[in-house]
């Protein structure tokens, strides 16, 4: 007999409590959840900052951990950065503290005092959210003041609670130094840091929860679609890539090392960090006299600052982009670009450690070197135009008028300080 079973009345299993109050309340908490899902987060909170406290300094420390926390913002965001600077990336070390530096003075009292904006983001941006690397210089006193009046005129973290204050935080990340707005692609980059940033507050215990999660602001879609009225076709490279030597003086030819380098882009697709890393030498990179060539690629040197790498050099050293560590990218090379990069070879040799691409004196090609190679171009009459350019900025984005006859040159055979005239990827 089923002891549910009573004189033939079928005796229904009691609700669950939480099941009869979401049945009762229509699927919903009442109107009084969120604030009671609040306290709770905040006593949690509390309690992980306790336990944290009482194992760092024993258990008697536990009772004077009570309360909400008083830990500041500026307190908090250098502690974040000190803890997420191991391991990361040099561009992203920099890219945080850039966003931290934004929410911090988005987040400062307006006490006497205060200094100019630009003496304000040099201090945060070069000492507050930075641990110290070799060849690091000392601080000057004046951003040393200028730090000890953020620490006292800095909010607390918990004042991210305020929905009021919260939105205008946000809306700090749209706003350029110069007033307007800020590139989508900023913007979202930004966010993501504050977002993660504030998950390591609730992590601490610093937060019962995370206070952006009732805010409804988006950061707007970026454009993915490319405009094809902007792109050169492969005529109008070669016109361009013709312009670009024809820049500059000859006898350096810092301007015609470039001719190589830019055709890398375009024609094999390469990122700036990619093309300053390729090393010309087998099995990495193969240059036949006719036909295809292969291009292996499997690290990059994005340009950063001495201030964010860890060795103290302008370059990082990577793998690939938005790969697993270790993966490699088999990249074809079009006859073109093959015969270009053999007569770069030819003509310059390699660095000392095989790279292709490298300046006069042997370093890595900055990209402050290649866009003024860029922006050079204007006075040659080879100059490729567009009536609406879209960028300058953005070598090979520009529509191309024809080259005039007989303005491309023959460069005469060199070579390099190094030395290294034949790289072994020929065949």
């Amino acid at each position: 007999m089923d002891p549910n079973e009573h004189h033939g009345a079928t005796i229904q299993p009691e609700q669950p409590a939480d099941r009869f109050s979401a049945q009762q309340h229509g699927g919903e908490w009442p109107d009084g959840g969120s604030a009671v899902a609040g306290l709770a987060g905040e006593f949690g909170a509390e309690l992980v900052r306790a336990i944290r406290v009482g194992l760092a300094e024993g258990s008697s420390a536990v009772h004077g951990a009570r309360g909400s926390s008083q830990l500041s913002w500026y307190a908090f965001a250098a502690e974040y950065a000190r803890a997420h600077w191991p391991g990361q990336a040099a561009k992203t070390r920099d890219e945080v503290s850039d966003a931290l530096t934004t929410v911090t003075v988005a987040m400062l009292w307006d006490l006497p005092g205060r200094p100019n904006g630009k003496l304000l983001r040099r201090a945060l941006r070069q000492w507050a959210f930075v641990v110290p690397g070799p060849g690091q210089g000392e601080m000057l006193a004046e951003d040393r003041l200028v730090l000890q009046w953020v620490a006292k005129a800095s909010r607390p973290l918990l004042d991210l609670r305020d929905p009021v204050l919260a939105r205008d935080v946000l809306e700090s990340l749209r706003r350029k130094l110069d007033g307007g707005e800020a590139a989508v692609a900023t913007m979202r980059r930004k966010r993501k840091v504050l977002v993660h940033a504030l998950h390591y507050a609730v992590e601490r215990g610093e937060l019962g929860s995370h206070p952006l999660n009732r805010i409804r602001w988006r950061v707007p879609k970026p454009a993915v679609a490319v405009d094809p009225r902007v792109v050169a076709n492969p005529q109008q490279a070669r016109n361009l890539l013709d312009a670009v030597s024809y820049v500059g003086g000859y006898r350096r030819a810092r301007d015609r090392r470039m001719v190589g380098f830019l055709a890398g882009m375009y024609y094999a697709g390469l990122r700036p960090e990619e093309a300053v890393a390729v090393a010309v030498a087998l099995p990495d990179c193969r240059l036949p006299t006719t036909g295809w060539g292969r291009l292996v690629l499997h690290r990059t040197r994005p340009q950063a600052g001495k201030r964010w790498t860890d060795t103290g050099h302008f370059h990082d050293e990577r793998g690939l982009k938005n790969r697993p560590p270790g993966e490699t990218r088999v990249v074809p090379l079009p006859p073109h670009l093959v015969a270009l990069w053999r007569e770069h070879v030819t003509t310059f040799g390699t660095a000392d450690d095989g790279r292709l691409f490298f300046t006069e004196q042997g370093r890595i090609i900055s990209y402050t070197t290649y866009h003024r190679v860029w922006h050079e171009t204007a006075p040659s009459p080879c100059r490729p135009r567009s009536p609406t350019p879209r960028s300058q900025s953005d070598p090979m984005t520009y529509g191309t008028r024809r080259c005039p006859r007989g303005c491309a040159r023959v460069p005469t055979r060199r070579r390099s300080p190094s030395g290294r005239a034949i790289a072994s990827g020929f065949s």
